[in-house]
């Protein structure tokens, strides 16, 4: 049986922590800036950790972990 591919899309948005949570960065911080709010842009910046029952989705696509 060969091994199974990753998804590459989901490779490149989504890592995983030390505890096996799964991050993810922020969407609407690419473009029309200028009507955001600067606190509104800082907080874009930070990653956020996804959701409890986004989580299965996310390891299914990853099956053998991000490196």
């Amino acid at each position: 049986m060969p091994k199974m591919k990753s998804c590459r899309s989901a490779y490149k948005r989504f890592s995983f922590t030390g505890t096996g949570k799964v991050k993810r960065n922020n969407a609407y911080k690419s473009h029309m800036l200028t009507k955001k709010s600067r606190k509104r842009k800082r907080r874009l910046r930070q990653g956020e950790i996804l959701a409890q029952c986004d989580r299965a989705k996310v390891q299914r696509l990853l099956p053998y972990g991000k490196d």
